[in-house]
């Protein structure tokens, strides 16, 4: 498999991890109210855990699916046919 194919299987991965992650360790209770934002918003996202987080499973992820194709044991032209 190509490096561009690698890359667009590993991209792919890692945002449905990160949505899957996204709603994680969320506290929507919020004090203050300021005109024009959301109430349901979260006070602290924790966007740089999140996206840490989600790096680490996808790339562990992308390395069983590397190795499953490497070795055949994934190969989808063998399954068409």
């Amino acid at each position: 498999m190509s490096i561009t194919g690698l890359a667009i299987i590993y991209i792919i991965i890692w945002w449905i991890v990160f949505f899957a992650i996204l709603p994680i360790d969320v506290s929507r209770s919020k004090s203050v109210k300021i005109e024009g934002e959301d109430p349901g918003s979260p006070e602290n996202p924790k966007m740089l855990k999140k996206f840490l987080y989600c790096t680490g499973i996808t790339t562990i992820i992308f390395i069983i699916i590397y190795l499953l194709i490497k070795f055949e044991y994934l190969n989808l032209r063998n399954i068409i046919n």
